[in-house]
């Protein structure tokens, strides 16, 4: 498999990794749209949110949290901060292995974009 982000969570590429544990690596976006832009992963390769199973659904609940304790981190858990999961080409995925962005440190428009 020629996956970027499995390259990553297997340290075979080099990534500012500010986070990670036995199932889940967090780092900071190559090309941040924010100040402050982190995409976290599953090791486990899993293409698109279709994809996902339900035996897999406390993993995605743990990225969630993981996205949470790194806005803490990053001190903007009370100014705001945007988490996001694109699912296909056409809502913006490029990488396909699921990544939730975690973008903040600047006003957020609505609608994105």
């Amino acid at each position: 498999m020629d996956c970027v982000f499995c390259k990553i969570a297997d340290k075979e590429i080099p990534a500012n990794i500010i986070y990670e544990d036995n199932d889940i690596i967090a780092f900071n976006d190559l090309d941040p749209q924010a100040p402050e832009h982190i995409l976290i992963i599953p090791r486990t390769h899993i293409a698109t949110t279709n994809d996902i199973e339900e035996d897999q659904a406390e993993l995605i609940g743990r990225m969630v949290l993981t996205a949470k304790k790194i806005a803490k981190g990053l001190d903007i858990d009370q100014s705001g901060y945007r988490i996001v999961l694109n699912c296909q080409a056409g809502a913006g995925q490029s990488v396909f292995h699921i990544h939730l962005h975690v973008l903040g440190g600047r006003q957020m428009a609505w609608p994105p974009g």
